[in-house]
């Protein structure tokens, strides 16, 4: 007779197997994950068999990754960013499985930031130096777009004086009338604005007070 643990361990195991690629969701502020079935499955878990918290995915992480899983996902609820990252998880059977991780930030009903959301890749228990190489350069692509959105909500921020969820429907406005996505809009604002910036010195000079003070408050 077939050990029921050990076939729930196999059924799992083959859903991870077949199922490269699931779903997760993050809340900030409740420190709460959903994740699809086909995560779970990567992780070594039956559908519904548990509560995934930030705990426990640490928990599933390779030793070695472990502390910089950590302390991402301390920046991630301190900045109110979006969960892109590349780690080993470790599953209930002990194989080791190499994970690519892409998200973005959600809003709330009060038009908050509330956490991140997106996708797990497995890219399976084996990956060679090329496939890492091609990850880890899709991974820092996508790094870079979420930065130049955030340069772009942070000029328009400082020269409008608007809040930060201003400024984001300002560019979301900017991508519906014109049909094209959002972090294109921001790539033409970010470059256009430092192709030749032409800032009057007076205020340089009010500027160069606001730096220094931030330097004096840093002082013991």
């Amino acid at each position: 007779m077939t050990n029921s643990t050990n076939a729930g361990a196999d059924s799992a195991s083959q859903r991870a197997s077949g199922n490269r690629v699931g779903s997760f969701r993050y809340w900030f502020d409740e420190d709460r994950w959903e994740w699809s079935d086909e995560v779970a499955a990567i992780h070594g878990y039956r559908p519904g068999e548990v509560q995934p918290t930030t705990a426990l995915l640490i928990s599933h992480k390779h030793i070695d990754d472990r502390q910089s899983f950590t302390e991402l996902v301390r920046t991630m609820r301190e900045r109110r960013t979006h969960f892109s990252s590349r780690h080993r998880i470790v599953d209930t059977a002990g194989r080791v499985h190499h994970v690519v991780v892409m998200g973005r930030t959600f809003r709330g009903r009060d038009g908050e930031v509330a956490g991140t959301g997106g996708f797990y890749v497995d890219l399976g228990p084996a990956v060679d130096d090329t496939v890492r190489d091609r990850v880890d350069e899709q991974v820092q692509h996508f790094r870079a777009r979420g930065a130049v959105i955030e340069q772009a909500k942070g000029m328009l921020m400082l020269v409008y004086g608007i809040e930060d969820d201003r400024a984001f429907d300002v560019l979301r406005w900017l991508s519906q009338s014109r049909n094209v996505p959002v972090v294109d809009v921001c790539r033409t604002i970010v470059e256009g604005a430092l192709a030749d910036p032409c800032i009057p010195e007076s205020v340089r000079r009010e500027f160069d007070l606001v730096v220094l003070s931030g330097a004096a408050e840093s002082e013991p």
